[in-house]
C-alpha cells in the first residue's frame, strides 16, 4: 500500500515511511491510496467473532501488504488483551466503552499498535532504511499522553517526549505520564493543547533538528496511531448485530477532539462497516460543529472546559475527513460539504449542559458519564430517531476525572488499582514555553 499527502506536493510513502515520519515533508497527513472493502462473508460471520478476529480481519484489510501475517497476527493479538462492551444505558441507546486498557481509555489500542508496529520496522528494516533510535514527539490534552506513554514505556529504541498543556490536564492524567522515568519524558508547555501540537508539527519540519535525531509522532496524525481504532466499530457492530439490531439502523456517536476516533469509524464505513449515520459530539471547541452549519472552516484557539480531552481548536483530522469526502480533491467544496452533512451531523455542548447531563444520567440511570461521554450520550438523546439504536463512545473510565465528576455528582468514585498505582510516583516533567525556538534547543541537546 502507498500512503499519499493530504496536500498532495508530497512524494508517496510506503507504510513503513509513513509511520517512521508520521508527517509527509509537505507538511500533510498520509492518506492510504485505496480503502479496499471487506467480503459480505466477513460482515454474516462478524457477530459470531471475538474482538480479536475482528480486529485481525481488519488490520489485514490495511496493513496485510505491509506487515508479515503472522507478524501482524502476533501485533494484534498482543495489543487487544481486553475487550471493550457495549453496555445498556437506556432504550436504544449504548454506551461502547473504550476504557479497558492499560490507561482506561480509547486511545490505548492505537498507542500500543502503533509501538509494536514500529518495533516490527525496526527490527526488519533493511540496514540504514531506519537507522538508530526513534524519538516519538506526541501532544496531548489529556489521554494520548498516558496512553502513548504507557504504550511505548521500556520498548528498546524508542524515546517518547510527551507534550502537555500546564494545568490543562486532570491530575491522575497527569500521574500517567510523569511518573513513569525510563524511555518517557514529559515536557510541561507553558499554553493550551494547540500550542503543544504546532510544537511537534514545527519539529517535523525543521530540517536541522531532524538531521540530529529521528522523529516521529503517536497522535493521531500518524496513520499507526489512529487507524487501529477502527477496531472498536466493527466490534460494536457485531455485537450489536448478535443482540438482534440491524446494521441500517445504527447510529454512531463519537465524542471529537483531534477527530482521529471518528475518522478511524469512517474509514471503517468506507471498508463497508454497515453503520447508517455518525455524529460528532463537541464541547464549547465547536470547530467542526460550525463546519457543518455553514461549510466554512475557521480554526481558532482552544478553551478550557470540562471535557478536556476535546479541548482541540484546530483539529488535525479534518484535513483526512475533508480528503475522504473530496475525491481527493476533485470535487468543489460545496459537494464535499454535501457529502459530509449526509452522513455526519453534529452537537456542541457548554459546561454546564455536560454537568447537567451527568447528573440527570445518573439520576435517571445509575450510569457514570464521564465529562466526555456525557457529549456523546446527550448528542444522541437530542437527535437519535424512532427506530435508530445509537451507541456513544464512552472515552475513558470517569475516575479518570474523579475531582470533576465527584463533584458534579456527589459521589466518591472508587479509583481503579491500575490508576492508584500511577499516583503513587514522582512527577518527574520539563518546564517548557510554546516557543519553538527553545523546544528546539532542548531537543538539539539530546
Amino acid at each position: 500500500m502507498k500512503y499519499y499527502s493530504t496536500n498532495g506536493k508530497a512524494p508517496l510513502a510506503d507504510l513503513q515511511k509513513a509511520v517512521v515520519k508520521g508527517l509527509a515533508e509537505d507538511r500533510g497527513l498520509y492518506m492510504p491510496e485505496e480503502i479496499y472493502k471487506l467480503p459480505q462473508a466477513f460482515f454474516d460471520d462478524m457477530k459470531g467473532m471475538s474482538f480479536q478476529d475482528i480486529a485481525y480481519n481488519v488490520a489485514s484489510n490495511f496493513f496485510g501488504e505491509d506487515v508479515d501475517e503472522d507478524a501482524l497476527q502476533d501485533l494484534v493479538f498482543d495489543t487487544l488483551s481486553f475487550d471493550c462492551p457495549i453496555v445498556k444505558v437506556e432504550e436504544n441507546i449504548y454506551s461502547l466503552e473504550l476504557f479497558h486498557g492499560p490507561t482506561l481509555a480509547f486511545k490505548d489500542v492505537g498507542a500500543r499498535f502503533m509501538a509494536r508496529l514500529l518495533q516490527y520496522f525496526l527490527r526488519v528494516a533493511p540496514s540504514g532504511a531506519v537507522g538508530g533510535s526513534v524519538n516519538v514527539l506526541v501532544a496531548t490534552s489529556g489521554d494520548t499522553g498516558s496512553a502513548v506513554a504507557n504504550g511505548f514505556l521500556g520498548v528498546e529504541g524508542i524515546h517518547v517526549y510527551v507534550l502537555y498543556p500546564k494545568g490543562k490536564v486532570s491530575p491522575i492524567q497527569e500521574c500517567q505520564f510523569t511518573t513513569l522515568g525510563k524511555n518517557i519524558t514529559a515536557i510541561e508547555v507553558d499554553g493550551v493543547f494547540d500550542d503543544c501540537q504546532a510544537l511537534v508539527k514545527s519539529a517535523f519540519m525543521d530540517e536541522e533538528l531532524n538531521k540530529h535525531m529521528m522523529l516521529t509522532s503517536a497522535n493521531s496524525i500518524n496513520v499507526a496511531r489512529f487507524l487501529p481504532q477502527a477496531f472498536y466499530y466493527f466490534n460494536a457492530v457485531a455485537r450489536l448485530a448478535a443482540l438482534g439490531y440491524q446494521p441500517s439502523d445504527i447510529v454512531m456517536c463519537v465524542p471529537s477532539g483531534n477527530f482521529g476516533n471518528i475518522c478511524a469509524a469512517l474509514f471503517g464505513h468506507q471498508m463497508g462497516l454497515p453503520i447508517h449515520r455518525f455524529i460528532a459530539a463537541n464541547n464549547a471547541n465547536d470547530v467542526f460543529y460550525e463546519y457543518l452549519q455553514t461549510g466554512q472552516y475557521n480554526p481558532r484557539p482552544s478553551v478550557q472546559t470540562l471535557a478536556n480531552a476535546m479541548d482541540v481548536g484546530d483539529p488535525s483530522n479534518f484535513a483526512r475527513i475533508l480528503n475522504l469526502y473530496s475525491g481527493n480533491g476533485s470535487l468543489s467544496p460545496a459537494e464535499t460539504h454535501q457529502r459530509i452533512t449526509s452522513l455526519i451531523s453534529g452537537a456542541t455542548y457548554s459546561d454546564e449542559q455536560i454537568a447537567d447531563t451527568m447528573r440527570q444520567c445518573y439520576k435517571e440511570t445509575g450510569y457514570i458519564l464521564d465529562p466526555h461521554g456525557a457529549c456523546g450520550y446527550q448528542a444522541l438523546k437530542d437527535n437519535l430517531r424512532p427506530g435508530e439504536v445509537g451507541v456513544f463512545c464512552e472515552t475513558a473510565h470517569p475516575a479518570k476525572f474523579k475531582e470533576k465528576v465527584d463533584s458534579i455528582l456527589g459521589t466518591d468514585i472508587e479509583i481503579p488499582d491500575r490508576l492508584a498505582a500511577f499516583m503513587k510516583g514522582q512527577k518527574q516533567s520539563v518546564a517548557m514555553s510554546k516557543d519553538f525556538k527553545n523546544f528546539k534547543e532542548y531537543l538539539m541537546k539530546q
